[in-house]
């Protein structure tokens, strides 16, 4: 397994290369025609793939090569500048835009069949009466099961246009006939804020997994919330959280900071520079804020946490973040793919840029950087990570604060090496909890009909048994002979949190993995213990 583990890192690295806009504008406006003129060098690329169109002896997917050779010029450019081909391009927008128009259903493409983990709730799925562990058989008559029914057949089956309707013909087990559904397509959410609820009495938590066009409305109904239950101080879980759209981290950051304050500037090539500062709409001005960072927190989290730290705001922790401090813009192409093309540089009030070095062309040390960060020893020793001498700079307080490759906490928090391990991360990557949950459950789903939310997260105990059947399960799909004697306690854990986010929601999922976080836990004893604490 270790093996296979290995190329993550480098997957993370390009998921986040790729998949996220932080400034500019989408939908770039002017036109090809507009931005550019004919020139010899651009006639000599279309003349090339028009003879090869035309005249190669074979016959050649021209589309193909033009796909390559966008690629090729942007792998010469900085690890940030991507192309996104059509077929992508309404995924990614997607879920940059924080919604879609569905049925609103989490399913598993299990044993050939679209099987129901669980409704979106409130969405038309659930108010139709489709229950977890259903199995979806058919879609006005046409079949959506078997071998052969690929994922892009299901989507453009239970997707549509808004308000059109659609007839499901459902499996329920238990029942003697199968039933049918008829729903109505609606704008279906794709969740920002995954996990909100009150840490202590005080304190507040809210975990954020992208900033996407709808997530400052989700974060600051989740705000509200807490601060109705009492919160006076919050943290902000950004751990893994790639990024998104620049305007949302701003305005994020703008509920923290007091009027005026620099939040960030950005730099283009000519040397303009456009500057944001908070404005006096903030809710959270007085009260203490903790930003949760780890090695994979980028771009617009990067945002938020050096606002913050260069304004002596709250108190970043965590381990030292992703270090992307670039800002792109996208422009369709025409034919429905897109170009995300690094246009400026953005610096936190400090001035400092947080983008970690690159050579450009050569991205192979780029997206290796976690394993310079394992092999140094950086992941579990504060000491070990590099600083920039020339790269120091003062807050107004006087903390020192570096710039050349992320943001450095003001409390460093090693890595939980008996949660965050190789083994546990390649099961999770592999979907094998929630798999095994699912078939779990599906045994028999009345055994937790009258479970409450708050007493399965207090009081449900994860039996040896099912931890047993767990093991085999892994071996059985993984051909391997592993046993989970050395992370028992890790291991019941997420088979706890993987049940409670199908019977329940992701908040329940964090809640139960957040009570042995180690992030969590000094993040609480700090604003319990040493309310005073300042860096």
């Amino acid at each position: 397994m270790a093996t296979k583990n290995k190329y993550i890192p480098l997957i993370i690295g390009i998921a986040i290369a790729t998949g996220v806009v932080i400034g500019g504008k989408l939908n770039f406006t002017d036109t090809s025609d507009n931005l550019f003129t004919t020139n010899s060098k651009k006639d000599k690329l279309n003349r090339l793939i028009d003879y090869i169109d035309y005249e190669y002896v074979d016959e050649v997917n021209t589309d193909s090569i033009v796909d390559v050779t966008v690629n090729g010029i942007l792998d010469n450019l900085d690890p940030h500048s991507t192309y996104i081909p059509k077929e992508d391009l309404q995924r990614i927008t997607e879920n940059m835009k924080g919604d879609f128009v569905g049925i609103g259903i989490n399913y598993y493409p299990y044993k050939d069949t679209i099987a129901v983990i669980k409704p979106t709730e409130g969405g038309p799925s659930e108010r139709a009466g489709i229950m977890g562990g259903d199995r979806i058989l058919l879609a006005d008559g046409e079949a959506i099961y078997g071998k052969d029914v690929t994922n892009g057949f299901i989507s453009k089956k239970l997707k549509g246009e808004k308000n059109s309707r659609v007839k499901l013909t459902v499996y329920r087990k238990g029942e003697d006939k199968l039933l049918e559904f008829k729903l109505r397509r609606e704008d279906i959410p794709i969740k920002s804020v995954v996990a909100s609820y009150m840490l202590t009495d005080e304190l507040g938590y809210i975990k954020m997994n992208r900033f996407a066009e709808s997530s400052f409305k989700e974060f600051k109904s989740a705000l509200d919330e807490l601060q109705d239950q009492g919160a006076m101080k919050l943290a902000l879980d950004l751990r893994d959280n790639p990024g998104g759209f620049l305007g949302i981290a701003e305005q994020i950051a703008d509920e923290f900071l007091e009027d005026d304050k620099l939040i960030l500037f950005t730099r283009d090539k000519k040397g303009k520079e456009e500057r944001t500062y908070a404005t006096g709409r903030g809710d959270f001005e007085e009260g203490e804020i903790y930003i949760l960072i780890n090695e994979n927190s980028a771009s617009a989290s990067e945002v938020i946490a050096g606002a913050l730290q260069d304004n002596d705001k709250g108190i970043i922790i965590g381990r030292r973040s992703y270090g992307k401090g670039l800002v792109q813009r996208e422009m369709a192409l025409g034919d429905g793919s897109a170009v995300r093309l690094t246009v400026s540089r953005y610096y936190t009030p400090t001035g400092r840029s947080i983008q970690r070095p690159y050579t450009n062309g050569d991205n192979h040390a780029y997206y290796n950087d976690y394993y310079k960060r394992l092999r140094t020893g950086e992941l579990a020793d504060e000491a070990s990570i590099e600083v920039d001498d020339s790269l120091k700079f003062i807050t107004p307080k006087g903390k020192v604060v570096y710039g050349g490759g992320g943001i450095i906490p003001d409390v460093f928090v090693p890595v939980d090496r008996s949660f965050d391990n190789e083994t546990i991360n390649y099961l999770r990557r592999r979907g094998h909890f929630g798999y095994f949950v699912f078939e779990e459950l599906d045994k028999d789903r009345s055994a937790y009909q009258n479970v409450t939310k708050y007493d399965f997260i207090n009081n449900f105990e994860v039996s040896d048994d099912i931890v047993i059947r767990f093991q085999e399960y892994v071996n059985r799909k993984e051909g391997t002979n592993i046993t989970f004697v050395a992370y028992n306690d890790e291991i019941r854990r997420l088979i706890k949190a993987t049940l409670a986010r199908q019977l329940f929601d992701d908040n329940a999922f964090e809640e139960i993995l957040n009570k042995e976080d180690i992030m969590v836990q000094e993040i609480i004893l700090i604003s319990t213990e040493y309310p005073n604490f300042k860096q």
